[in-house]
């Protein structure tokens, strides 16, 4: 009406509409605008005054614009996530110099995604079409043809029966899927029905072609994929043997055949000895077809897959030729075949005679399986066993230590030997428990100046090893200190008719005990003496140590007492002259070694009179110093923490606790003291009736900041490295020692 209007009637004043009628906009546009921080021109796409369109200007569409549902606006990369629209279409493309084809139709898939409004195109593959295909177009936005280049494809220009202009290709769509023709209803677009695909004049001529083509005549026809199929990865296997050695430097050789069902190939693999002076190169035939008898070597041409008969008309182009359906003239070669395996047949394998002995167990199922076969008796081989080859060793040379040695023996680059770790955790130091066993020694020499010297000897449990010390002696003559360091060292009581290459044999913790003797460095040692500690763990111990276990010394007593049993009361009763049923130490050691005519050791007398004595309680003059010095050596200043851990332990509000219990709350709280310390200190402190100990005695026992005991009065014993140097006896004071009790546990076991 605006045009019809404007060239009805002249440009004359009342004859024209004002535009600006009922508008109230009337700002211009900007033209600039920041992208990514960058000052960019956008007067292109800004429109006129008041918004208006420029003349000449279409609306600008940036994305798709879709109809907004009920609920929330969810943006379009959260609503069409992994939806995609197909399309089927096709181009052509004009073919030059080519009598075939004219001009090419190649189909293809365009596919738009509602995410963000990307388009791929994929283009389908055709068999030897000699073009490459596959993905045309990379997914991305694709713009409009100019003149509206500025503007991508939206999902408002996609439907059936549309041109798409992309890269200068004209892409004719013909159809759509189920969901996209869903899909664009929904959004109003009437679809329209699908076209029909044009025809390709190439492919048609191909067609043409491979219709009239026909297989060569006669048509052999070799179809193994069927074998293939069955029996893939089923192999016979067959342990054959190969006696060569009538040749010079020949030798007899086990072999192992492999037939494979799949395509009757046969591979056969040696079995190469350590040591038996060949080259370890298992595979003794490649896998291929064996045949029976090895072919000579024919000329080229002689041997092929097909025969041909005669040929008609000139050579080369324009002439004719057939196969031959009998094949004459062919050469052929008879393969081995598997039902030419058995046992005790003879395969010639390229001119080697080999004998198959035997089959595994799959192979005996086939057999009996498609051949009938039930009787599987394997053959032989006379194969003299090779000689057993023993590994020496040299003997030690002195020079570190010997697993050190031996390392350097069993490897180019000696490794350090390993440790036994376990038992360092085990035995290794766990607060109190030091796991050293001391024994005092004296050296077994006729030198005068020898004789009274004494020494230390530790045994640390963790590692195994020793260490001898002598302690210094006033005017001897001799430097005391370190006398051996500690190593492991051998026992050549152990080693005596062995051979030097064997593996040394070391000393162990049960080879040591009161009475016997050590051999260190040349040094022959008598074990007279040991410390409480290593007393009592080999008590505890009695499995592993044999002279510390009560039982092992009973059932050696009892066999001189069976007999005797009334003159053994007898011999007991008449030294006891008090009547009182209890000996003293040196009058039980030398009636018991009378007694047992030399069947009991030292230690063993010691354990008797340890297991039925009776033990005094230490003096408290001479404990309260050791336990003071001892605290007072580690700083420990915890007394009012150890009575607050005390107090609840109480039975009924008293001051007396239980005895075990005083021993775990002093445990727990780490008081630096030994379990004989702890033990002197608990008998010399106040007991009630249940024998409860008043811990407030116990702790002021302790309490060498508040409670000192004047040291001037009794003199502490000279002590290194822990509490004890032989010299001072700390251990639990026997007494008597009641030998009723022993004769009646003798009476018991005969």
């Amino acid at each position: 009406l605006k045009k019809i209007l404007k060239m009805a009637l002249p440009f004359l004043p009342g004859n024209s509409f004002d535009k600006n009628l009922g508008k109230d906009k009337f700002h211009k546009s900007h033209a600039f605008d920041y992208r990514e921080n960058n000052p960019v021109f956008f007067g292109e796409a800004k429109p006129g005054i008041g918004g208006e369109l420029l003349p000449g200007q279409s609306p600008y569409k940036n994305v798709s614009s879709f109809p907004k549902g009920a609920g929330g606006e969810k943006p379009a990369w959260v609503a069409f996530d992994k939806q995609v629209l197909r399309f089927y279409a096709y181009f052509q493309e004009t073919v030059q110099e080519k009598r075939e084809e004219l001009y090419r139709t190649r189909y293809c898939s365009i596919l738009f995604h509602l995410e963000d409004d990307t388009i791929q195109v994929n283009e389908q593959k055709a068999e030897n079409s000699g073009i490459p295909q596959g993905t045309l177009i990379r997914r991305h936005r694709i713009p409009c043809p100019p003149p509206n280049d500025d503007q991508f494809y939206t999902v408002e220009d996609f439907n059936v029966g549309n041109q798409m202009v992309m890269y200068s290709k004209i892409f004719q769509i013909v159809d759509c899927d189920v969901f996209t023709r869903n899909f664009l209803r929904k959004l109003g677009v009437r679809v329209r029905d699908p076209l029909d695909l044009p025809s390709d004049p190439y492919t048609e001529h191909r067609e043409k072609l491979a219709a009239t083509m026909q297989p060569l005549r006669p048509y052999e026809k070799l179809d193994t994929l069927k074998q293939f199929l069955e029996h893939d990865r089923q192999v016979l296997r067959f342990v054959c043997y190969w006696d060569d050695t009538e040749n010079m430097f020949g030798d007899p050789h086990e072999l192992e055949l492999h037939y494979f069902l799949a395509d009757d190939t046969v591979e056969i693999l040696e079995k190469v000895l350590p040591n038996s002076g060949r080259e370890a190169i298992p595979v003794f035939l490649k896998r291929a077809p064996l045949p029976k008898e090895p072919p000579s070597l024919h000329q080229p041409g002689v041997q092929t897959k097909k025969t041909v008969l005669n040929v008609f008309g000139p050579t080369g182009h324009g002439g004719r030729y057939i196969f031959d359906a009998h094949k004459t003239g062919a050469v052929h070669t008879d393969y081995y075949h598997e039902s030419d395996l058995c046992i005790g047949a003879v395969i010639n394998v390229w001119g080697r005679k080999a004998t198959v002995c035997d089959c595994d167990e799959f192979t005996k199922n086939f057999y009996r399986t498609k051949y009938g076969i039930v009787r599987f008796e394997p053959i032989k081989i006379a194969q003299p066993p090779p000689p057993a080859m023993k590994r020496e060793f040299p003997p030690y040379n002195g020079i570190g230590s010997d697993e050190d040695s031996l390392s350097s023996c069993l490897y180019l680059i000696p490794k350090p030997p390993r440790k036994d770790f376990e038992r360092f955790m085990d035995k290794d130091r766990q607060g109190l428990d030091s796991n050293i066993l001391r024994f005092v020694a004296q050296l077994e020499t006729t030198r005068p100046i020898d004789m009274d010297r004494r020494f230390i000897i530790f045994y640390y449990l963790a590692d195994g090893t020793i260490a001898v010390y002598e302690p210094p002696q006033r005017n001897s003559g001799i430097i005391g200190g370190k006398f051996l360091e500690r190593s492991k060292q051998l026992n050549p009581c152990n080693m005596e008719g062995k051979s030097p290459t064997q593996s040394p044999i070391y000393y162990q913790a049960e080879d040591l005990y009161l009475g016997g003797t050590l051999e260190l460095c040349k040094h022959r040692f008598r074990l007279i003496d040991a410390d409480e500690y290593a007393l009592r763990y080999m008590e505890n111990n009695a499995d592993q140590f044999p002279h510390a276990n009560i039982s092992l010394i009973l059932a050696k007593l009892k066999g001189p007492a069976s007999s005797h049993i009334s003159m053994v009361k007898t011999a007991f009763s008449e030294v006891d002259t008090e009547k009182k049923g209890k000996l003293s130490i040196e009058k039980f050691r030398t009636l018991v070694r009378g007694l047992s005519h030399g069947l009991l050791n030292e230690h063993e007398i010691i354990t008797l009179g340890r297991h039925y004595g009776e033990h005094g309680t230490p003096p408290l003059a001479s404990l309260i110093p050791i336990i003071q010095q001892d605290l007072r050596r580690n700083n420990y200043k915890e007394f009012q923490k150890l009575l607050n851990s005390l107090s609840p332990h109480a039975t009924g509000g008293s001051v007396y606790v239980e005895q075990e219990m005083l021993k775990y709350v002093c445990k727990t709280l780490q008081v630096p003291l030994s379990d004989q310390l702890i033990d002197g200190t608990i008998m010399n402190c106040d007991k009630d009736s249940n024998g409860h100990v008043n811990y407030h005695h116990f702790v002021m026992f302790l309490n060498w900041v508040e409670h000192p005991f004047d040291g001037a009065a009794v003199k502490a014993t000279p002590r290194w490295k822990g509490s004890w140097t032989g010299f001072g006896d700390n251990r639990e004071t026997v007494t008597m020692i009641n030998y009723n009790a022993l004769l009646a546990d003798l009476s018991s076991q005969l």
